[in-house]
């Protein structure tokens, strides 16, 4: 049996290879992608065909566990996931999050997504003392998934990364896990 973790309406759990199909649909199965131009545009990432996705990015995610669906009403809506800023090195922990339709932005799902990520990632992956996420200053809604997770904004490199003819901050957030552990014993 598949570990889900749950908050009320939102779920998060190791993708299973049956899930990929949906992923895709959802992620690059429409004419419009406009999450894309919130993730980190400026890297002109490809819009991947079926085929392509489910054996290479998805093929690669079940085998590292290391992104998880995101689901909202039992309804695969997006992904969570982390990685080494530092690569093989492994002491710098990052996370990413991804709510692939715009239907279900504004509701509160990334910062319940996130917050049930980061304590599994304390708690079950890592004995790191930090975890963080990076943004830019385009994507207000990451920005505000931070703050209301109660990360730090830890920095700002201003006008560095550049897209649609304009430059733009990239932002740093973060916490540690005495400041995580504190949170949640104040919310239990």
């Amino acid at each position: 049996m598949t570990k889900h973790l749950t908050n009320s309406k939102i779920a998060i759990y190791p993708i299973e290879i049956n899930d990929l199909n949906f992923i895709w649909k959802i992620a690059y199965g429409k004419k419009e992608n406009t999450w894309m131009n919130r993730n980190g545009p400026y890297f002109n990432n490809p819009v991947y065909k079926k085929e392509e996705f489910i054996n290479e990015v998805g093929k690669r995610w079940f085998e590292n566990g290391n992104t998880w669906c995101i689901t909202y009403n039992n309804e695969i809506v997006g992904t969570v996931s982390y990685y080494y800023g530092d690569g093989s090195l492994k002491k710098w922990m990052e996370v990413g999050i991804c709510i692939y339709n715009p239907e279900y932005w504004n509701k509160g799902i990334s910062t319940t997504a996130l917050t049930l990520w980061i304590n599994h990632l304390f708690e079950n992956i890592t004995d790191l003392p930090h975890i963080g996420f990076t943004t830019w200053s385009g994507n207000k809604g990451m920005m505000r998934v931070g703050e209301k997770t109660a990360m730090l904004l830890e920095g700002r490199i201003r006008k560095v990364r550049y897209w649609q003819n304009q430059y733009w901050d990239s932002i740093k957030y973060g916490v540690l896990r005495e400041e995580w552990n504190v949170l949640r014993n104040k919310k239990q």
